[in-house]
């Protein structure tokens, strides 16, 4: 795995671990309450988990469907199709099934969650992928 790799997962990652946890647990907590459907103690650590695995998966397919591209486009392209992923796998499916006191109310907020969320780390990613140095060590070679 070269620099790009690793600055394209930190660029998923460092923005997204505590955009959710504010979002969820600190700006919105309320609502998120009011819509009586999660736990009263949520289990960070698995949150975190999911995140590192989308890093993962992100920093290794941003290069291969979109890396040929001017970063600005492939930011677009990216942030439309893993937004709109995303917002398939975790709104729709969440709101079909868990019981809730509003679900418009979550699919909103969950909505604009992903939206801001793919607006900040799209284009980190594809800034990120089109770094093409390589790590060097502790004593300055590559």
């Amino acid at each position: 795995m070269n620099r790009s790799f690793w600055l394209a997962a930190l660029a998923y990652l460092v923005p997204t671990f505590p955009l959710g946890y504010f979002w969820h647990l600190s700006i919105f907590a309320d609502r998120y309450h009011q819509l009586a459907m999660y736990r009263d103690e949520v289990i960070i650590p698995l949150g975190l988990a999911s995140m590192v695995v989308q890093a993962l998966i992100y920093a290794w397919t941003y290069p291969r469907l979109f890396g040929d591209r001017d970063w600005r486009t492939g930011a677009l392209r990216f942030g439309l199709v893993f937004g709109l992923l995303a917002w398939s796998l975790v709104v729709l499916p969440v709101a079909a099934k868990y019981r809730m006191s509003s679900v418009s109310d979550f699919v909103w907020l969950e909505t604009a969650f992903t939206v801001l969320q793919y607006l900040i780390v799209s284009p980190l990613i594809a800034w990120a992928s089109s770094v093409k140095a390589p790590l060097r060590n502790a004593a300055g070679t590559a």
